[in-house]
Formats: structure tokens, C-alpha cells, sequence
């Protein structure tokens, strides 16, 4: 009997060229995405798909599920922009789901620019593998999760406190959304594009505690910012 089998060829990466970890300056410059695992009670795995604004360390997406291949990556992402616009980079790890053409074509065809870190090198994306220690740490290692849709609903009181609510020192202890909040009145060409968050019901709109929920109350079509 011919019992050999042949083995699947490894996909080799291209060369991934060192970035520094760069700051971004205005909204949509920079998102970061990455996974994490974890499990419930019963022993079924869970992942977590982590969605990251640069600019202001805001958590856009914890999705949460049994299984996130590129096309549920993809789904998260478009509903992201139709909510706050077009991202022009975003930066991630090497992960099969990643790397796929699937993805590449997504995003060239809308000029977005993926930003691959080098294999071995997670701070080369430090903000989000900052923030998934805290994820890790105060809410995954915190509680024991018996269903997805307790995993679903933790995640995102997780997100919305720590968006409104969690001061950061690199936002001059300002909440991701109170930091926004003040950019925005202060850029005067975010003015011009969201005239709602310079007027006087802009504190009424943060008091609602659900910042992107508010834009989509608020009626107003994102644009992508001209960064040129």
C-alpha cells in the first residue's frame, strides 16, 4: 500500500519591511486589528477580532465568535466605515487571515494600505497588543464565560467604559471619546465635515455615552479626511 501523503507546501511571506510604531495625527490615519483567544466554560474556543483607531486609542470592534475568517473580518470592517469613514492604513500581524488575497484585493480596491508588522515583532504594533493585555487581563482571566452571547455582551460594556469612561494618560487623561470630541472642535476643517460636534449640543451628544452611536443619530455622511 501507498500510504504517503503529500504535504501541503507552506505559504511563504514576503520580506516584511521594519516600521516604526508611528503616531497618528488625525482620525482614519491609522487602524490597528488583531485576535485573541480564549474559551468558555464547556471547553469551546472563542475569538475576539480587535478593532483600534490610533489616534485617539479608541476601541472601534471587539467581535467576539466561535469562528472569524476573512470574510467576517471584512464584514466588521465595511460596517466600521459606513459608521466613521475610510481608513487610509491598517496595520496587523501576519495571520492567515490577514494575508489573504481575499483581504488584499478589499482593500486595494479601496485604496486602503495594509501595513504588515515583521513576523516575531508584535510591538512593532504596540497599541493594540497594549490594549489586548488589558482586555486580557480585566476582563477574559476575569470571568468565566458559559455562552457566546455572555462573551458578546461583556465585550462590549468593555468597550464602551473603556472609550467613555477609562482615562489615558497618552490623551492627557481624557476617555477616547472626550479626546475626539475636543479635536474635533478645535480642527477647524473637522468642523466643516461634522458641523454637530462644534455647536453647543456637542456635550449633550458625549453625554449619551455611545460616541458612534451618536454620528449615526446625527445624520451626517463621513468623508474620508485629505491628508495630503
Amino acid at each position: 500500500m501507498n500510504l504517503n501523503i503529500r504535504r501541503k507546501p507552506k505559504k511563504r511571506l514576503p520580506e516584511r519591511v521594519k516600521q516604526t510604531l508611528t503616531y497618528a495625527t488625525s482620525p482614519n490615519q491609522m487602524w490597528s486589528i488583531d485576535f485573541m483567544s480564549d474559551s468558555l466554560q464547556d471547553g469551546r474556543k472563542v475569538r475576539l477580532l480587535n478593532v483600534m483607531e490610533d489616534f485617539n486609542r479608541e476601541f472601534l470592534a471587539i467581535e467576539a465568535d466561535t469562528s472569524l475568517p476573512t470574510r467576517r473580518v471584512i464584514r466588521v470592517l465595511e460596517r466600521l466605515i459606513a459608521e466613521r469613514g475610510m481608513p487610509h492604513n491598517i496595520r496587523m500581524d501576519n495571520g492567515p487571515e490577514f494575508i489573504s488575497h481575499r483581504l488584499e484585493e478589499w482593500c486595494t480596491e479601496r485604496r486602503i494600505t495594509l501595513q504588515f508588522i515583521q513576523p516575531g515583532k508584535p510591538m512593532q504594533n504596540g497599541f493594540i497588543e497594549r490594549k489586548n493585555g488589558s482586555i486580557r487581563r480585566e476582563l477574559l482571566n476575569a470571568y468565566s464565560f458559559t455562552t457566546l452571547i455572555q462573551v458578546r455582551e461583556f465585550c462590549e460594556e468593555y468597550r464602551l467604559d473603556f472609550n467613555i469612561e477609562r482615562p489615558h494618560k497618552s490623551l492627557g487623561y481624557l476617555p477616547p471619546a472626550m479626546f475626539a470630541e475636543q479635536w474635533y472642535q478645535r480642527s477647524k476643517y473637522a468642523q466643516s465635515l461634522y458641523p454637530q460636534m462644534a455647536d453647543e449640543n456637542s456635550s449633550k451628544i458625549f453625554k449619551r455615552h455611545l460616541v458612534d452611536k451618536a454620528f449615526e443619530e446625527s445624520n451626517v455622511e463621513f468623508k474620508t479626511l485629505d491628508l495630503n
